[in-house]
């Protein structure tokens, strides 16, 4: 596909890395020529200096002919009006853009309707980030949980620690284990490299292990992996910005919230707009408030400012102080690997959350969900079969009779509300949702053609 990135920052650049791998014509628009530079001398894609929303800027990155126009510059409003510019002159297919600030989103239907600005995909970063760490919040010792097929399945990622019962026993030992619990351990990975589990596979100690199964079993595969950590009751969240406003109304009916926000005005506000926080003016960095706070009670410690530094630095003193979690959100991908794991628990990388959304829309075949997992290392991807035996390449073969490139893996299938995991001998229907695990992303344009009707795989 002929694709323009409108803003060449931590998402758009990493979404031109992304498809750049992938064998797509890929034009990237910003006004930073350092940035663009950096980017075409490690990346097979053009650049464009330039303000993205300016239709001369438009026709020279090639929308006159481009596929897809996906605008992530830091401004909402350069975002929408390039999207108009790409229908109104250039009659640009898809037009996606990155809309954050909530009083937009709040007029959805009439700004971005029928009659409105033509963006065909909207993505808000801190409303994606919101529902990543809510679903954490509800899964206590997961590092990674992702929906498929609107929840009925669900994709976990557990570190497993010694004492767990499948810890030191083959994979294969689960289903005998857990007879009444279906489940497909999807990878695993140790020491950061990838494993491709099979049923004589040993789970180590510090393995980090994806299953899937369906959203009523995940809990008890969890706690074969792990002790099970009792549920979460107090969250305390430091930063009252959109992240932390949204996660706290997210959550304050099931779970005692606070937040901690410097700013007077901020807390005014915040106070005037959520029902059951409580909302306390300072800083996070304060230890004297957090003791005050209980801070050793504390079930989950959220870092959510925009400052990176300062995330780090509370983190690590709530946990010092006895935080039972916590969790920091890290704008810069070179800190994430960096903290996760030691007074960190889960550091959470919005770009990395975004792109996933992006990728749902850009992916070829037909395609309705797309993660991207460990940082970008691998991806999972939820496809719908179609067609029949003769026109599908899937459709009609069992699980074992599938084609699939290496690296990759099927977990389960989800056939109306029915979630199947995804044994040897299953077969597959037309109108199946199937939920792949891929742990070499190269492969991702052979899984597309996989679920492309009437189209020769390799």
């Amino acid at each position: 596909m002929k694709i323009i990135i409108l803003g060449a920052g931590q998402v758009g650049g990493t979404l031109a890395e992304n498809l750049a791998s992938e064998d797509n014509d890929i034009t990237v628009v910003d006004t930073d020529s350092g940035r663009l530079r950096e980017l075409q001398d490690r990346l097979d894609i053009r650049t464009i200096e330039g303000k993205a929303s300016y239709p001369s800027v438009l026709d020279q990155a090639g929308a006159q002919d481009a596929d897809m126009l996906i605008a992530v510059t830091n401004s909402d409003e350069v975002n929408m009006i390039a999207c108009q510019i790409g229908q109104t002159l250039f009659n640009t297919p898809t037009k996606i853009a990155r809309v954050r600030e909530h009083d937009y989103l709040n007029k959805n239907q009439k700004i971005f309707g029928e009659k409105g600005i033509p963006i065909d995909v909207r993505i808000s970063p801190e409303l994606l980030v919101t529902k990543h760490i809510k679903r954490l919040i509800q899964h206590p010792g997961a590092l990674q949980v992702l929906d498929f097929a609107d929840g009925k399945a669900q994709l976990v990622a557990v570190k497993a620690y010694y004492g767990g019962p499948l810890v030191g026993r083959e994979i294969s030992y689960l289903r005998a284990h857990m007879p009444n619990v279906d489940t497909r351990v999807a990878a695993i990975f140790r020491s950061g490299s990838p494993i491709i589990p099979q049923g004589d596979t040993v789970i180590e100690a510090d393995d980090e292990v994806f299953f899937i199964a369906a959203r009523k079993d995940i809990r008890a595969v969890m706690s074969e992996l792990r002790r099970l950590d009792n549920p979460y009751k107090r969250i305390l969240i430091a930063g009252g910005g959109n992240i932390g406003a949204r996660l706290a109304e997210s959550i304050e009916d099931d779970f005692q919230v606070k937040i901690i926000e410097r700013n007077i005005k901020r807390c005014n506000h915040l106070a005037r707009n959520l029902d059951n926080t409580i909302v306390l003016q300072g800083s996070a960095s304060d230890r004297e408030l957090l003791i005050e706070e209980n801070i050793e009670d504390t079930d989950v410690f959220c870092a959510l400012t925009n400052d990176d530094e300062a995330n780090i630095m509370a983190s690590m003193l709530a946990k010092r102080q006895g935080a039972r979690t916590v969790m920091t959100l890290i704008n810069n991908p070179a800190y994430v690997d960096l903290v996760q794991g030691g007074a960190i628990d889960i550091a959470i990388s919005p770009q990395q959350t975004t792109i996933g959304a992006l990728l749902t829309h850009v992916r070829r075949g037909d395609v309705v969900a797309v993660h991207s997992l460990r940082r970008g290392a691998a991806e999972a991807l939820e496809a719908v079969a179609h067609g029949d035996k003769s026109s599908s390449k899937v459709v009609g073969k069992t699980i074992e009779e599938i084609n699939l490139p290496p690296g990759t893996t099927i977990g389960a299938i989800v056939r109306n509300d029915e979630v199947l995991i995804a044994h040897d001998d299953v077969v597959v229907e037309s109108g199946d949702h199937v939920i792949l695990f891929l742990v070499d992303k190269r492969r991702i344009n052979d899984v597309e053609r996989l679920f492309q009707v009437g189209l020769t795989f390799f």
